[in-house]
């Protein structure tokens, strides 16, 4: 045990990256003195001998740090839940829940007491497999950006431990992230952390598969990007003739993904042959969404025979969790089916970032929005009756 905490100088420059990104993206939501104050709470926990390196070595206020960008990146939290990720790593115990109070707000306090618990509930029960584990998870989250937080926690974690010696550690961690945080972040509509847990976990649980399939993907690169370029052109140039303003993307699918169609249909990786989508994405105004989706709909189907059995439509009744696009199947060149996913600016904007880009969208400017968006994130998480992925939640 260390001492006397320090930071290493690569500790040092990389916070004061993100402390000044922090200050430049939340500023506006920040009260006079937060800074300062923040500074000083942690300071003092240093100085108290409250703060130390976790298993892995990691330093825990440069974890906090990173966490509390992936957060706001990712999810969009502000203040409250950008300080209380920040302090939580400094508190020694329950009785802090005063002096943050009075420091920061009642909000700050609550989020900063709820990882608490969380943490106090993780050592009373080592076994997290389990519906009981979630539900109490969910009761003990009193404010749910404390589910958030967490989300984002554990991303950074997995980020961060790729060249960890702890590997019982890691494995443990790795598990918990398949397990419970991607299908928490799958629930909200984060896709992008969700694949991106789900990829980090199979490549520390199952490192032979997850580098079998990255190789195959990497050999096949240029025969699949030639086949996308094939695709596209002529589809570009009848939407630009139809005067829409978008722009495409063929997005190869993630390793897990792949991964699990391998074991589900019991082949080889050059049995699975929906190995990308493409994307379109149309720049258009709020009062035209539904209208500029369906023309560029019409326009790929005349062009390439669809299928109608795989024609999923969320543009006229959206997902629970705010998800909106419109999903095709179509026969492309060399007989080849292609998935092509048809959505707005703003709709593939709530595809990456879910329900927080939801209502960031309608906008949050009162504590009574803040709450309904808060219940709103705990009625997506408690339906259903387990965490397994359900059909109706997914990106088929």
């Amino acid at each position: 045990m260390e001492k006397t905490f320090k930071f290493t100088p690569e500790e040092v420059r990389t916070s004061v990256k993100i402390i000044q990104y922090l200050r430049t993206a939340i500023g506006s939501s920040l009260e006079n003195h937060d800074e300062q104050k923040v500074r000083k709470y942690i300071h003092q926990a240093i100085v108290a001998g409250h703060v130390h390196r976790d298993v892995f070595g990691l330093n825990p206020i440069l974890t906090s740090l990173q966490t509390a960008q992936i957060a706001v990146d990712e999810i969009g939290l502000h203040r409250d839940g950008v300080i209380a990720t920040l302090l939580y790593g400094s508190v020694a115990n329950d009785d802090d829940h005063e002096e943050i109070d009075q420091l920061f707000g009642e909000n700050v306090a609550r989020i900063v007491m709820g990882l608490a618990k969380i943490q106090k509930l993780y050592e009373k029960n080592p076994v997290i497999e389990s519906e009981n584990f979630r539900n109490l998870l969910l009761s003990f989250a009193e404010d749910m950006r404390v589910i958030l937080i967490m989300i984002a926690d554990r991303v950074n974690i997995m980020r961060q431990i790729r060249d960890v010696e702890q590997e019982e550690a890691r494995h443990e961690v790795s598990e918990e992230a398949s397990y419970l945080y991607a299908p928490l972040a799958h629930k909200l509509g984060l896709y992008g952390l969700k694949s991106e847990l789900e990829d980090l976990s199979l490549k520390y649980l199952e490192h032979d598969a997850y580098y079998m399939i990255k190789e195959e993907l990497n050999a096949t690169k240029k025969s699949r990007d030639a086949y996308i370029t094939q695709f596209i052109a002529p589809i570009q140039e009848k939407l630009t003739e139809a005067g829409l303003k978008f722009h495409m993307k063929g997005r190869t699918k993630s390793i897990h993904s792949i991964w699990q169609k391998m074991k589900k249909q019991k082949c080889g990786f050059k049995g699975i042959y929906d190995l990308f989508a493409i994307r379109i994405i149309i720049d258009s105004p709020y009062n035209l969404e539904k209208q500029l989706c369906w023309q560029a709909y019409s326009i790929v189907t005349d062009m390439y025979q669809p299928n109608p059995k795989r024609l999923r439509d969320w543009l006229s009744v959206p997902k629970s969790n705010g998800y909106e696009s419109l999903h095709i199947t179509v026969l492309g060149p060399e007989s080849k089916w292609v998935e092509v996913q048809i959505r707005t600016e703003r709709m593939d904007d709530i595809a990456e970032h879910g329900l927080a880009a939801h209502w960031r969208y309608k906008g949050i400017k009162s504590g009574g929005q803040m709450d309904e968006w808060l219940a709103n994130i705990r009625a997506a998480l408690e339906a259903g009756d387990n965490m397994e992925v359900m059909d109706n939640f997914k990106m088929t």
